[in-house]
């Protein structure tokens, strides 16, 4: 993912024509809630997810502007969010535009998307379609045999997973996916029923041994790829505490499929009022428990100033927010 944080990210190996650009070959899901459960790294508070939370699809085009110009965008985003207009922030305000920037960039995904496929009359998009469209070439029984023969694996486990998630996505067992439903297959962190797949594609991704369970290497790859073993810097050593600490519940040294779910989906976790308690604990200057437009302005740099994300444009068109 983004700034400090590191995700998982499936590489291709080989050339995509244009078509495929639209493919969810990035694990969405795993991505954004291992961001939301890394806020906080031990001591080290991370300001790219306040960046990120609060601007939502805007931040890298805020990241590009002056620093005159992106404090008179974040005052025109202010007078938004103070739905009351009475001159205050509220926790409550905030907590409401972070889950709007949220859902706002999911349902552009999805809409996006959505858009590319030709859809017949009954208006629901089939798995044969989709899978023409995404990956060309290769069929269900290919891929299969490929990943089997470790040909073309990387392609053909892209295939193979996302056919699992559209099955788990296929609410009413028709074969076919309404866009309501194709919001739970780009999105599924967002889904209830989701949950489980999340889960598993997790497991998928970090547990290179596929022993079943995620060793602390495996899982210090896996945040922070490329780092070097002997490399110990404070956030691999944080990290490390916290993988003992708060991750590896029953002290054996391997995260198994409970805890990483509970790591990932902690029950009764809001991120957006985590976030909004967070900003305001940061910001509001005289403690009285909600913002000004000043203190807000005081402290862009924590809600707009890190380089971060890879999503959006509408910062650009401010006046439609």
């Amino acid at each position: 993912m983004r700034g400090v944080f590191k995700f998982i990210v499936l590489i291709l190996t080989f050339v995509v024509c244009p078509k495929h650009v639209v493919s969810n070959t990035k694990d969405q899901a795993h991505e954004k809630l291992q961001a939301q459960q890394q806020h906080f790294r031990g001591e080290e508070h991370n300001p790219d997810y306040d960046h990120e939370a609060f601007l939502g699809q805007e931040a890298e085009e805020f990241d590009n502007l002056t620093p005159e110009e992106s404090q008179k965008r974040l005052g025109a985003i202010v007078d938004k969010i103070d739905k009351n207009n009475d001159g205050y922030i509220t926790q409550e305000e905030l907590k409401e535009w972070i889950k709007f920037t949220q859902n706002r960039y999911i349902m552009n995904d999805v809409h996006i998307q959505w858009d590319t496929h030709k859809l017949p009359n009954d208006g629901k998009l089939s798995w044969t379609v989709y899978r023409k469209n995404i990956y060309g070439f290769m069929t269900d029984e290919e891929a299969d045999d490929a990943q089997k023969s470790d040909d073309s694996y990387t392609y053909a486990k892209m295939i193979l997973r996302d056919k699992r998630r559209w099955s788990v996505a296929d609410i009413d067992g028709d074969g076919l996916l309404s866009k309501e439903e194709f919001v739970s297959f780009l999105h599924p962190e967002e889904s209830v029923h989701m949950k489980d797949i999340v889960v598993h594609e997790t497991m998928d991704d970090m547990d290179k041994d596929k022993d079943n369970k995620i060793s602390m290497d495996e899982y210090i790859a896996d945040l922070f790829p490329g780092v070097e073993p002997n490399e110990e810097p404070v956030f691999i050593i944080s990290e490390k505490e916290q993988f003992k600490t708060y991750r590896d519940k029953d002290g054996d040294g391997f995260l198994d499929v409970f805890e990483v779910k509970d790591w990932i989906l902690p029950e009764n976790f809001d991120h957006a009022e985590a976030e909004s308690r967070h900003l305001i604990y940061e910001s509001d200057s005289d403690a009285d428990g909600k913002l000004t437009k000043e203190e807000i302005l005081a402290k862009y740099d924590l809600f707009v100033g890190s380089q971060v994300t890879d999503f959006g444009e509408a910062i650009m068109k401010h006046d439609e927010l």
